[in-house]
């Protein structure tokens, strides 16, 4: 089940909740709506990586837990806000630069690919990461170029 709650009037975040699942589409789907067409590959493939991030590792697959999913599209600023109820982590990025994507075999040891992986992609995809101190919060945001906010509708 997906809830969501429409934004009041003088306020642009809104937000969406969903039992832990690995089953994305129609959350990304929702989660894209606003943001332009040639930006949704970049930014679905970002969200998608955050959302398994919480269901599979935060939450471990509970049905029980839920995702939360803050979001707020303004002219300027894509912004999402993913939490989940898990135990936490402390966040640590292996990318060997975040101002240049590396070569695939430089982001991670190949033994261990599948750890990590996410939160490296998760930081050449958006302009700003942060977590929360506890580890169950993760802020996302890419900014709009001045040139480019034409764009947004």
């Amino acid at each position: 089940m997906i809830a969501i709650s429409l934004p009041a009037k003088k306020q642009n975040w809104e937000t969406m909740s969903f039992a832990s699942t690995l089953y994305l589409c129609p959350i990304l789907d929702l989660l894209l709506a606003k943001i332009p067409p040639e930006w949704q590959a970049e930014i679905r493939l970002g969200l998608q990586e955050a959302l398994v991030n919480a269901a599979k590792h935060g939450n471990k697959l509970d049905p029980s837990k839920t995702v939360s999913v803050q979001f707020s599209v303004t002219e300027n600023l894509y912004s999402w806000v993913i939490s989940d109820q898990g135990s936490g982590f402390s966040p640590t990025c292996t990318c060997p630069n975040h101002e240049h994507w590396p070569e695939p075999e430089d982001l991670l040891p190949p033994e261990d690919f599948d750890h990590g992986r996410g939160l490296c992609i998760l930081y050449q995809i958006f302009d700003h990461v942060h977590w929360n101190r506890g580890g169950t919060q993760l802020r996302l945001s890419k900014e709009v170029k001045p040139h480019d906010t034409a764009l947004v509708s």
